[in-house]
């Protein structure tokens, strides 16, 4: 009977094809990458709904690995499910990117403290590179470039921290702060100027070997980020509120009703 009992569990072990399971968990991560860049980026915004269907002929799969990455989303914080209403893109409120920005601060200090002290000529490269990025994104007044490049910088030197635990947490809370901060860059005319000069003192600070002011200075430009994302939603309530008592005036006769 034992033998009987271990046949059988070598014949269902036999019976899945390791190759296709590789294959279809590759294709769910493909496939979650691609939506995530969708949203990290601004195509799909906060509220916009995915449908799985659409998505399957976008990308040319089955909607397997289309639910499976709406899952794998949802535990990244990025979309919700509702029920009996489909997937819907994450909205991140005020108070939650407060406490995302003050954790995003610690993981950052740390991240310049453990990177100055060992930090390397290619390591130095790669940064410059990311710096070079945003000059030439704020001379061509690109703010979608220079968005990229600015999270690219900061996630060059996470990793280049060398602590994998420290980059994954913050890999997760960037995704999330991208659905809040996309138009923090924008409300005021040098808010890009002030944002490269800080990066460009980071980066002289790591050169130099100066842990302490690093940290220093990475602490004061999170918390620069974050007066510019209050700063981007307050003038966003100014304007909803602006266009929702636009269309809330009375008619020319008085009588209260909404204008079309």
């Amino acid at each position: 009977m034992a033998k009987f009992v271990k046949m059988t569990e070598y014949m269902q072990t036999a019976s899945v094809d390791p190759i296709e399971v590789v294959r279809r968990h590759s294709l769910t991560a493909l496939v979650r990458d691609e939506i995530e860049r969708h949203i990290v980026e601004g195509e799909l915004a906060p509220g916009d709904k995915l449908n799985e269907a659409d998505w399957a002929a976008r990308l040319h799969v089955s909607r397997g690995p289309v639910r499976e990455a709406f899952r794998a989303l949802e535990q990244a914080g990025l979309v919700r499910t509702e029920k009996n209403r489909g997937v819907f893109v994450r909205t991140v409120s005020l108070a939650e990117a407060d406490e995302i920005y003050a954790v995003r601060a610690v993981l950052e200090e740390a991240a310049c403290r453990m990177l100055a002290a060992n930090i390397d000529a290619r390591q130095l490269a790669v940064l410059r590179d990311w710096l070079d990025a945003m000059r030439a994104a704020l001379d061509a007044q690109d703010h979608d470039a220079y968005a990229r490049a600015n999270v690219a910088f900061h996630d060059a030197i996470v990793a280049a921290a060398g602590n994998v635990k420290l980059y994954e947490t913050y890999r997760r809370l960037v995704s999330e702060l991208s659905l809040f901060r996309r138009a923090a860059l924008v409300v005021h005319a040098d808010a890009m100027e002030r944002s490269l000069a800080e990066h460009r003192a980071i980066l002289t600070a790591l050169a130099s070997r100066d842990a302490g002011h690093a940290a220093a200075l990475m602490q004061a430009h999170v918390n620069g980020g974050l007066q510019r994302a209050h700063a981007a939603w307050e003038e966003s309530c100014k304007a909803a509120s602006k266009a929702a008592g636009r269309s809330a005036r009375p008619d020319s006769t008085g009588n209260g009703r909404l204008k079309r």
